[in-house]
């Protein structure tokens, strides 16, 4: 090794081709080759087609976009419920610390990036000290110039292994952003329409506490009369209850469904956007969307890619795991002046230049690389397990939502019957029961059933608007119309 800042005259051709020169191998040495295993992706673990009850319906033609590129705002129809998912994008905090992990993930890879490239600094330094000849006289050096410390040679790939697996991190912290848009987006459209049903079901059951005052207002008046027993009379009395108990319940519902929208758009909603029964008269519209292939989850639900990133990072891992076991070859160097004199430092014939090359060759670490290795091949392999589940996690909710909507508009078809039905029978219980045919029992109990079915139906209602809301987001939709946008560009490999 060359002694550091050791004065000598720079002459010649020869005293700059040196640095050249060595810059130049090292710049070819710095390619060096990857210990990374070849990455395959893992067979999906489900079957290849839906299950059939769900596989009649909403089939993609090539005119029809898949879900995941169906943009949101086409998906919902109401304007109102546009601009309150917008403010949720804005503002709601789990988006905005999903955008913040992106930006923290992409400088985690410039540092990795930056670990390929020496370092150099500018470095000055000065010693005095008792002469080493016994004189009694006082020795000095300074120095001045430029310093690369320990700038590691990748020659077998360790550093840039790193890089790889910290760019896999960077790209699926992007896909858990895109995840989360797509989760937002479909909870806010969910509780605003919870929060449109319950306030139906408010509506309804005021309606219906107008009916039972009426009904009780006229038992009290036909038993002070002595035409009615005071049966019928407590049997009104507990239908106001219990009509009185559900509006309560129903307007804590309300308020829950309210607090929950808060939440997810980050700030107080505005009352303008708000669902209005008497102003809506029916339900938000949601385009329905074809389910496509369960191959297609692969490339559309960013869940899914998220879990390949990071395979792909922990397959990366393996390779400066590998790469550890090889000898490790750094560079020191630097190149400035020196003198014994702080007056001569920056004199002609003062400037020098020094070069430490070091290999370093693993012989005995008690098992440290070996495990390090055992360590990351493990971490590839739960990589490959929470792959697999997010490929299954995926198929089950898609199947689920494919389930409901086969099943719920028949339902809804059959409630909307009996409803009407209920409704027929009330009014003729009343009519029979106010023209003295029929006891005042039959009566109630068609109020009952007449309340319950309205309060079946409105849930069945939910629960079908709810399922194309669930499917939108199985499938992926909902993110790309905004999430590339909004996320910091990726870097440069």
């Amino acid at each position: 090794m060359l002694d550091i800042f050791t004065p000598r005259r720079a002459t010649g051709a020869s005293a700059t081709r040196l640095p050249a020169a060595t810059a130049l191998a090292a710049v070819a040495l710095l390619a060096g080759c990857s210990m990374i295993p070849t990455y395959e992706r893992p067979t999906a673990p489900v079957a290849a087609q839906w299950p059939a009850v769900g596989a009649a319906k909403g089939a993609a033609t090539a005119a029809t976009p898949a879900s995941a590129d169906l943009p949101w705002q086409d998906f919902v129809g109401d304007v109102r419920l546009r601009e309150l998912v917008e403010l949720a994008l804005q503002n709601n905090r789990d988006l905005r610390v999903a955008v913040l992990s992106i930006e923290q993930a992409r400088a985690q890879y410039q540092i990795r990036r930056a670990d390929q490239f020496p370092t150099i600094n500018a470095a000055a330094t000065g010693n005095r000290q008792p002469a080493a000849d016994g004189s009694g006289g006082i020795s000095s050096a300074y120095t001045a110039g430029l310093a690369m410390a320990s700038w590691e040679i990748d020659f077998f790939g360790r550093v840039a292994s790193l890089k790889e697996a910290a760019l896999a991190q960077f790209l699926a912290t992007q896909e858990a952003r895109s995840a989360v848009q797509t989760s937002l987006i479909a909870s806010v459209v969910s509780t605003w329409l919870s929060l449109q049903t319950n306030e139906e079901l408010l509506s309804l059951t005021q309606r219906t506490m107008v009916t039972r005052d009426d009904s009780l207002r006229l038992n009290r008046l036909r038993f002070d009369q002595g035409v009615t027993s005071a049966l019928d009379l407590r049997q009104a009395e507990s239908l106001t209850a219990a009509a009185r108990s559900t509006l309560a319940q129903q307007q804590r519902l309300r308020a829950l469904d309210v607090n929950a929208l808060t939440l997810l758009v980050g700030q107080p909603v505005p009352e303008r956007l708000l669902p209005n029964v008497q102003a809506d008269g029916g339900a938000v519209a949601l385009r329905d969307v074809p389910e496509g292939m369960p191959s297609d989850l692969l490339e559309r639900r960013p869940d899914i890619r998220q879990a390949e990133q990071q395979l792909i990072a922990a397959n990366a891992n393996i390779g400066a795991a590998r790469a550890a076991f090889f000898p490790r070859i750094a560079l020191t160097a630097s190149a400035g002046t020196a003198s014994n004199a702080l007056s001569g430092l920056f004199k002609s014939g003062s400037w020098g230049w020094t070069l430490a090359p070091q290999a370093v060759l693993p012989i005995f670490d008690a098992g440290r690389n070996q495990a390090g290795l055992d360590s990351a091949r493990a971490g590839r392999e739960i990589a490959v397990a929470q792959y697999d589940k997010a490929i299954q996690s995926a198929f089950r909710e898609v199947a689920d939502a494919l389930a409901g909507r086969a099943t719920l508009g028949e339902q809804v078809l059959a409630q909307q019957a009996q409803a009407t039905a209920e409704a027929d029978r009330f009014r003729l219980a009343d009519l029979r029961y106010r023209n003295g045919v029929a006891s005042y029992l039959d009566v109630l109990d068609a109020q009952r059933a007449l309340f319950a079915t309205q309060q079946a139906l409105a849930q069945s209602q939910l629960a079908q608007r709810q399922n194309q809301v669930a499917l939108y987001k199985a499938l992926g939709g909902g993110w790309r119309d905004a999430a590339a946008s909004a996320a910091p560009a990726a870097p440069q490999n």
